[in-house]
């Protein structure tokens, strides 16, 4: 394999100029704006726009040590477009975006000298306690879009935020929304890391996303891409005119490490300014922008060229860089979440930096999304599997139940030749009773098991189909299915004890009560303190098989009433559902599922019953 040689760093007799604002980038300050680029190869460099006509000779920016360049404009204001004039060793001319800017044109276009300024009024959002989370993952293009002719905007989510928090959401989770070519993609190709996608409203738009959200008691979480960058529009690649081995140049490792399924376009997570311009992008967000978390995504990818658990393609410096994003955030904002996307189950991603680990505080789960998926999709009750269901229920990360993000739909499991839930239980028939039915069971699983609970924009409503950046939501759904609307809400206000009488679905403990491979029933008890009881103590029962059952018994943890605080099978979540009731049941003594109480209940086919104790 080709190895690479660091490029060396300039550096010049030149004393930087003690005027000059600190930072990078475009920083507008009271006179006029200073601007501050890294580039270690170039001879000369200068800011041009529109302002100079674009002749380099009129503000050519002063070498500084380590291959940084600066010089302040006197009386330019936000607003103003600008590129960096880069002149190369080999003498060539180059025009670059900013690396940094907060705001361009578009992607091919320029840059834009951003007022960070923001009437934020009185925003005091406090961030809701982790295991109290429901996340909503959203695609800005597509969620709502009222003019089929372009994508959605910052400011047309705003107009869903009280839907959202009438459905009980209280974190929205917002897919890549950085500057990307053309108008319309999942956001995954950053052209601009700093920069808000212009499509979408840019950086002022989404700084009044934000506000609006914590008006409405929801937190933002935004998704980052550091695991590669472009490949289209990208002005980092050989930004400065060095590369090595055709590689991408300074921002980039020009040798194997580069290779991702993306393109050869991995940042060089080894190099100081590399890693600082990481770092200040995932400070930026949570500073600036006010956002309550980062979701990172791919961080396999982060740390193993392969996205592997093959030690010899490990990527240690990667590993090293989001340690450090991690710990930063912890000590300056130790309220504000991050989640991984590694999809591999180490431990070791959540765990505390202090005993070995990366620190996020959360991780997708795919030992969750995976079983349970099949065990919704699978055509044949029998070979639905109640033990990898268990299984997926119980999981926890370092023995902490809300160190997993839990889900049956995201924007990776309905898309990329998979569909939602309800379409691949029957293609072309979402809104039959059998894919609804089915896909109610993994609701209840979602909002009930331990972790943190994430919807994909659309799911409570039957949205059908798989996830495309062309297809806007349809909310003619949220009315036609408004009753499957309705049954989200109910698990919502009881996964966050809203009633006051389900606190076990925010604590630690589970324990599978009852397995019953046969008939295909599952059984589990949550709780939060102690041994839990009245208030606390939460069952979860659940029916995976196409029979019904008059008196089902199992094992119960306690004596007293036990009531059915939902029913899947209510008539109100659908005009096709059976109605099956489900009447309280008192537990009796005797010995059921090596537990000392049982209780009988009514079961419906594809059915969930939650119970909770009532006080003595």
């Amino acid at each position: 394999m080709p190895t690479t040689t660091k490029a060396p760093r300039r550096k010049s007799a030149a004393a930087p100029v003690a005027a000059l604002s600190a930072g990078m980038g475009a920083i507008l300050h009271s006179n006029g704006t200073t601007f501050r680029v890294w580039a270690p190869h170039a001879t000369a460099v200068a800011v041009v726009g529109p302002f100079n006509d674009w002749n380099p000779q009129l503000n050519p920016l002063q070498a500084e040590e380590n291959g940084y360049w600066a010089a302040d404009v006197p009386g330019l204001p936000a607003g103003t477009e600008y590129k960096f004039w880069l002149k190369t060793e080999a003498g060539h001319e180059l025009t670059r975006h900013d690396p940094y800017a907060r705001e361009v044109t578009h992607s091919n276009g320029n840059s834009v000298v951003h007022n960070p300024s923001f009437d934020w009024e009185d925003d005091q959002f406090q961030m809701p306690a982790w295991n109290e989370l429901v996340i909503y993952e959203l695609h800005v293009g597509t969620f709502h879009a009222p003019d089929p002719e372009r994508p959605g905007t910052f400011l047309d989510v705003i107009d869903k935020l009280p839907y959202l928090q009438d459905l009980g959401i209280n974190c929205i989770e917002v897919m890549p929304a950085t500057e990307f070519p053309g108008s319309r993609s999942w956001g995954y190709n950053p052209a601009h890391p700093f920069a808000l996608e212009t499509d979408y409203g840019g950086p002022v738009a989404f700084k009044q996303l934000v506000k609006a959200a914590h008006r409405h008691g929801i937190a933002v979480v935004l998704d980052v891409v550091y695991n590669h960058f472009g490949p289209g529009d990208l002005d980092l690649w050989q930004f400065d005119g060095w590369h090595e081995n055709d590689g991408g140049g300074i921002y980039f490792y020009n040798d194997w490490r580069a290779e991702t399924p993306w393109g050869f376009n991995r940042p060089d997570y080894g190099r100081e300014e590399v890693r600082r311009y990481i770092r200040d992008n995932a400070l930026m967000w949570l500073d600036e922008f006010r956002v309550d978390g980062l979701r990172a995504d791919a961080i396999a990818h982060v740390r193993n060229v392969d996205g592997s658990t093959d030690p010899t393609r490990d990527l240690p410096e990667g590993w090293a860089l989001m340690k450090w994003i991690n710990e930063e955030i912890r000590e300056r904002m130790p309220w504000k979440i991050t989640i991984a996307e590694d999809l591999l189950g180490n431990e070791f991603i959540t765990k505390a930096p202090e005993d070995g680990g990366q620190g996020f505080a959360a991780q997708w789960d795919a030992a969750f999304v995976h079983p349970v998926r099949e065990a919704l999709t699978t055509p044949h009750d029998a070979d639905r599997s109640m033990a990898a269901v268990a299984a997926a229920v119980q999981l926890a990360y370092n023995a902490d139940a809300f160190q997993r993000v839990i889900y049956t739909e995201s924007h990776d499991e309905v898309a990329n030749g998979k569909s939602r839930v309800p379409e691949e239980i029957m293609p072309g028939d979402a809104a039959h009773w059998f894919p609804k039915k089915r896909a109610t069971l993994g609701a209840a699983l979602v909002f009930t098991a331990p972790g943190i609970p994430m919807l994909f924009q659309g799911q409570e409503f039957l949205t059908n189909g798989f996830f495309s950046d062309e297809q806007a939501l349809d909310w003619a759904g949220a009315e036609q299915h408004g009753g499957l609307v309705h049954l989200y809400r109910d698990l919502i206000a009881l996964r966050r004890n809203l009633h006051g009488h389900t606190r076990g679905l925010l604590g630690q403990h589970t324990r599978i009560l009852h397995q019953n491979d046969e008939q295909k029933v599952l059984a589990y008890q949550r709780w939060a303190d102690g041994d839990g009881g009245p208030g606390d103590t939460v069952v979860v029962l659940l029916n995976f098989a196409d029979q019904a059952h008059e008196a089902y018994r199992f094992g119960l943890p306690a004596a007293g009433h036990w009531r059915v605080r939902f029913n899947s099978d209510w008539q109100g979540y659908a005009h096709d559902f059976g109605n099956f009731e489900s009447v309280d049941t008192e537990a009796q003594e005797g010995e059921y599922d090596d537990l000392p109480f049982h209780g009988v209940v009514g079961m419906a086919p594809y059915s969930v019953l939650i119970l909770s104790q009532e006080p003595g």
